[in-house]
């Protein structure tokens, strides 16, 4: 029945589209020959005059209002405007780019829904990026900023320049927030009436501005009046709980030196450690081969398990441990084991099966826990090294103690409470070495650029310029990679992405895939989704995924497909989720001698250029999960003939 009411009357989504279409489209569209008569200049008056009457209005309902009536005929300027810039050369990136867009009918509902703070879902290759336009420059005519938010510092400054030609054209002024601007030219930026920029620049400038500028003459920022998030799904949902923190140097410890003599220490229990789990795993692999002589056999599999929940334990990414896991009844078998050890509620066997090790290891918290045989062999001389002093009984058996002078007491006091700093801070650095060694992984967590440890952001895939890591763990790693170890930082602010984004009067997306979402949009934003249809049917094919037993296989099938698509000629996107696996990738390329690109983190400078020739014929270009994102990718003439871009995704992004 619902189904039929459906085909009769069309979705909620869709009835939502056809009063847009049957409303908007036609007001938009009837200033077309009245716009057309005007000189550039009289159309530009129409911007002074709105700005002048829109930014006298103080009261919130009042502007909406006057917004909602004038929106008809600023779309209709906007639209004229690109008509009035085609066939011109736009400067962006140092490149001269022809204009040839004029906004679609469709974009103009893409414009309202982001008007009305929503969220637009736009197909891949829609024009998003001009849908933006129609919204922004009749909420900037306001004289209350509008913000507009990329996902990294490149496609801010690309479509501040591509856009601003629009923008500009019409008589407003366009700033763009880059990480390494001071705060005179972030003010300025921001005084404009539309500014670029990415989530957490703009996170932080709020941050400087509420935590640590001293003065109003010292803040950047002038308010948070409306913002369009672009990739709104990945910025509000995928990293809405990331805390943005502002850190400074803290007072100088003794650290720095720790780290350093550590180092050789935590190496060798890391080795140990490695040994271990492989003694573990080829008893394992030797109980699997029996296993399989003599069929079902209950002990024997709880016996294995067990061999490889220590694995799991202490190296969970050992390449052994991972093979073994590719194996059905493998798994079945750890699965099994660790429900049994979890099953005595006192844990007495769960703890029993860590003092195998030297450390356990807990992927999910990013921890390393010693055990006592890891203790000891860290320190076998000191049995109490990595138990923290009792200050409080110390000082009262001092004060207690009528021997002393009161200096004496003093200087005793002050002795018994630096052993415990200093005890406390070896603990400290040795765990931070622990996490550093064994759940950190160069080219996936951090690269190692210009003798510095850089972050690679999980979610984007990009390096993160000037973020540390805090408590010290970013110093373990700099003692780790052998490069020069900065001073420690503490927190003086922080606020996450998504209070941030809460503060703005007006909030409004745009993405490709938000309608999954949009439960969580509605309850945290008060954002609904609105689908916006495609200008033209969508030919693409979408294919089903393909699921192999092991990494081996599936990469292998990988390699054959790109050798098949490679050959007839087409251009083939290969996507992943990290650094290490782009790498690894190419490295397979690289063995076919098959030639190739490569888009990661430590790529990003090169990022246009590679994506740019990403749609030419017979290139292979390899991608994590986020680069390149919003970046278009042309295709060369004929190769829609041919069957178009392959997209080849090795995992689910």
């Amino acid at each position: 029945m619902i189904g039929l009411i459906k085909r009769i009357f069309g979705t909620k989504n869709e009835r939502a589209i056809r009063r847009i279409e049957e409303t908007l489209v036609p007001a938009v569209n009837s200033f077309k020959q009245e716009l057309r008569g005007l000189s550039d200049d009289s159309l530009r008056r129409k911007t002074l005059e709105w700005k002048e009457q829109l930014s006298a209005i103080d009261d919130d309902k009042e502007l909406a209002a006057r917004l909602e009536k004038l929106m008809p005929e600023a779309f209709a300027v906007v639209k004229d405007a690109c008509r009035r810039l085609c066939g011109s050369n736009v400067q962006v990136r140092g490149h001269d780019l022809l204009w040839e867009m004029v906004p679609f009918d469709v974009q103009l509902i893409g414009g309202y829904a982001l008007h009305t703070r929503r969220i637009a879902e736009m197909a891949t290759g829609e024009g998003k990026t001009l849908v933006a336009t129609l919204p922004v420059y009749l909420n900037a005519l306001t004289g209350r900023g509008v913000h507009v938010v990329t996902v990294n510092d490149y496609l801010a400054a690309r479509d501040s320049e591509w856009m601003g030609a629009v923008y500009k054209f019409l008589g407003l002024t366009v700033g763009v927030i880059q990480h390494d601007q001071s705060p005179p030219q972030r003010r300025e930026m921001y005084a404009c009436d539309v500014t670029y920029g990415t989530n957490s620049e703009f996170g932080f400038d709020y941050l400087r501005d509420n935590g640590m500028a001293q003065t109003a003459e010292e803040q950047v920022q002038r308010g948070h009046y409306f913002a369009i998030v672009d990739e709104v799904d990945s910025i509000l949902i995928d990293e809405a709980r990331t805390p943005l923190i502002i850190s400074g140097p803290t007072m100088q410890k003794q650290d720095q030196r720790l780290y350093s003599e550590l180092k050789p220490k935590i190496q060798a229990i890391v080795r140990k450690q490695r040994e271990l789990c492989d003694g573990y795993l080829r008893d394992a692999v030797k109980l699997c081969a029996k296993a399989k002589e003599n069929g079902n056999d209950g002990d024997l599999d709880y016996e294995i398990g067990i061999l490889m929940y220590r694995a799991q334990l202490g190296q969970p990414k050992h390449p052994g441990l991972l093979k073994l896991k590719t194996d059905p009844d493998n798994l079945r078998r750890l699965t099994d084991s660790e429900m049994e050890l979890h099953k005595d509620q006192t844990k007495k066997e769960l703890y029993a099966q860590k003092e195998h090790l030297f450390f356990a290891m807990d992927e999910k918290s990013h921890d390393a826990d010693l055990s006592e045989k890891g203790r000891e062999f860290l320190n076998p001389q000191d049995a109490e090294a990595f138990m923290m002093p009792d200050v409080i009984t110390a000082h009262h058996e001092i004060d207690v103690n009528n021997d002393l002078t009161p200096q004496q007491r003093l200087a005793e006091k002050q002795r018994v409470q630096a052993e415990s700093e200093e005890r406390g801070e070896r603990i400290h650095v040795t765990s931070q070495l622990l996490k550093a060694y064994c759940l950190y992984e160069r080219d996936q967590q951090y690269i190692v650029q210009e003798n510095k440890v850089i972050i690679v952001d999980e979610h984007t895939g990009r390096a993160m310029e000037g973020r540390r890591w805090s408590d010290g763990l970013h110093q373990a790693v700099e003692a780790k990679e052998g490069v020069r170890i900065e001073a420690e930082t503490q927190t003086y602010a922080t606020i996450t992405i998504q209070n941030y984004f809460r503060l703005y009067l007006k909030l409004a997306g745009m993405t490709g895939t938000a309608e999954t979402e949009a439960n969580e949009f509605l309850d945290i934003y008060s954002m609904g989704v609105l689908v916006i249809p495609t200008n033209q049917v969508c030919v693409r094919e979408d294919r089903n995924d393909s699921i192999y037993l092991s990494t081996k296989e599936k990469y292998q099938a990988v390699i054959d497909e790109v050798k098949q698509v490679h050959g007839e000629g087409r251009p083939i996107l290969v996507g992943t989720v990290a650094v290490e696996t782009s790498e690894h990738m190419a490295s397979l390329l690289k063995k076919e001698r098959i030639p190739h690109s490569v888009l990661n983190a430590k790529y990003h400078e090169q990022e246009a250029e590679i994506v740019a020739r990403a749609g030419q014929r017979g290139t292979v270009t390899i991608a994590t999960n986020m680069a390149g994102r919003g970046t278009d990718i042309k295709l060369a003439d004929g190769i829609p003939d041919i069957g178009g871009l392959h997209v080849l995704g090795t995992e689910r992004h």
